[in-house]
């Protein structure tokens, strides 16, 4: 599974680069727009930070299809190959996808509230689909059932390509649930990352062997130098 940060904070990104195994980053016009930055300013950043061997997720506003294409086609230009041009399911997006995929640009399906909007995003060549797990919780529906339908949907229909990049998550436990029911990836914030392992028993753990350890060898000694 693949494990993205939902973010356009450079600084942020390159904090829990530094301490977590990350694949890539997402982000959405949103999420630029709370940068108050330039785009592809930040953008550029961001692709620095991971590399060209990370994946980076950018997505075309456009209302037509024609737009997406021409606007999909710059963003994989700008940032490199390694770039997934998000494309909203909607019937502009879905013509939009049919075109890019046939251009070999690598896409996700995005504005995802229903299961058959992620099977049709599949079926136009998406490599990922992405449901917005806590804003379908908002709409009074189960959005992590949503993103295991749209995973069993996917994974029956063969499409052996695409997969889920889950996102929209408001606590670890959602997070959790979909990791257990092995989508292919998902993308959170830094806040819920910090959470999936901020837990005082661990720091008790943690201070308590350090504790013991210090009253056998002495103060400010480890296991370097005793």
């Amino acid at each position: 599974m693949k494990f993205c940060i939902d973010n356009a904070d450079v600084e942020a990104i390159r904090r829990i680069c530094e301490y977590y195994p990350v694949d890539g980053v997402s982000t959405n016009p949103s999420i630029l727009a709370a940068s108050k930055r330039k785009p592809y300013e930040v953008l550029k950043e961001i692709r620095e930070i991971i590399t060209e061997e990370g994946e980076l997720f950018v997505q075309a506003v456009s209302r037509d299809a024609d737009g997406m294409v021409r606007e999909a086609r710059h963003i994989t230009e700008v940032l490199g190959k390694n770039t997934v041009v998000k494309i909203p399911c909607n019937p502009e997006g879905f013509k939009a996808m049919k075109l890019l995929h046939a251009e070999g640009v690598r896409l996700l399906g995005t504005a995802i509230y229903t299961p058959m909007q992620g099977f049709l995003a599949a079926k136009c060549g998406c490599e990922y689909v992405a449901p917005y797990v806590n804003r379908i919780d908002n709409m009074g529906y189960d959005g992590v059932q949503v993103a295991k339908d749209i995973h069993d949907a996917i994974a029956g229909s063969g499409y052996d390509y695409s997969g889920l990049l889950a996102a929209s998550f408001k606590n670890s436990q959602q997070v959790l649930e979909l990791v257990k029911y092995g989508v292919k990836a998902v993308t959170v914030a830094p806040d819920i990352i910090d959470g999936l392992v901020k837990n005082a028993a661990i720091d008790a753990a943690i201070e308590q062997f350090v504790s013991d350890f210090e009253g056998l060898v002495g103060k400010n000694i480890t296991m370097e130098n005793c």
